[in-house]
């Protein structure tokens, strides 16, 4: 089962932040990141928003790649790729696991084997690979197995998921690379993995930063993510 530090604490604090700001957040989206904050929105559905995976590299579109990464809540993986020139889009979903088209509830719930990951389009010849695993690395603790800061189980693990050899190379590197120059002790163990299917979460969940700006960032706040982020490298990405 899912682990969430201080839910409560959590919950009570960040309807009271939102009252305060004259708009209701719902305790249990703040808690649990589970519930609908209401209707769906309108917008494409999950489906429409996976990347084709027509091309011969990375496995994007013509011309394009695709990147997968798993760094926990991917609320907070979103932000940092979806503003670097050359990232065509990003998709929230699910990946890594063993049971088709799950849902957040059942990825939650641990017992699908899937990580909540980012899928990253991209334009090689505009933002290279490299780019983009200084990036994950940097927006993720990779000491901590089955874990990302407030958020505990195998569905919050950091993984790289490649979809080529030229991937698989380059991530390795970087991990071999990092290892040397880390500033942190404690060894990595972020997994390096082929990429299988990757399913997109629902669309409630497709930009949340966006939608729900007050929520995302009281979520963020509460986790931790930003504090431990600073611990590790120095300075928090954001």
């Amino acid at each position: 089962m899912t682990h969430r530090r201080n839910r409560p604490l959590l919950a009570a604090a960040g309807t009271l932040l939102a009252v305060l700001a004259g708009t209701f957040v719902s305790a249990s989206v703040i808690a649990s990141r589970g519930a609908s904050p209401g209707p769906p929105e309108p917008g494409p559905s999950p489906a429409a928003r996976s990347i084709p995976p027509t091309a011969p590299t990375g496995g994007g579109p013509r011309g394009l790649a695709k990147a997968t990464f798993a760094g926990g809540c991917f609320w907070c993986m979103e932000p940092p790729f979806e503003k670097l020139p050359g990232v065509v889009g990003v998709v929230a979903g699910y990946t890594g696991g063993h049971t088709k088209d799950p849902t957040y509830e059942e990825v939650s719930a641990g017992g699908t084997g899937h990580a909540e990951s980012v899928e990253v389009l991209f334009d090689p010849a505009r933002i290279s690979y490299a780019k983009l695993l200084d990036v994950f690395w940097h927006n993720v603790d990779p000491t901590t197995p089955d874990r990302q800061f407030c958020d505990v189980g195998s569905q919050y693990r950091s993984a790289i998921f490649f979809h080529d050899d030229e991937q698989r190379r380059l991530a390795e590197a970087s991990k071999r690379e990092l290892e040397k120059t880390k500033p942190f002790p404690g060894p990595i163990v972020t997994e390096i993995v082929p990429a299988g299917p990757f399913y997109p979460a629902e669309e409630y969940h497709q930009d949340y930063y966006k939608k729900n700006p007050l929520r995302y960032k009281f979520y963020r706040a509460g986790c931790g993510r930003d504090a431990r982020l600073a611990e590790l490298w120095g300075k928090a990405p954001h």
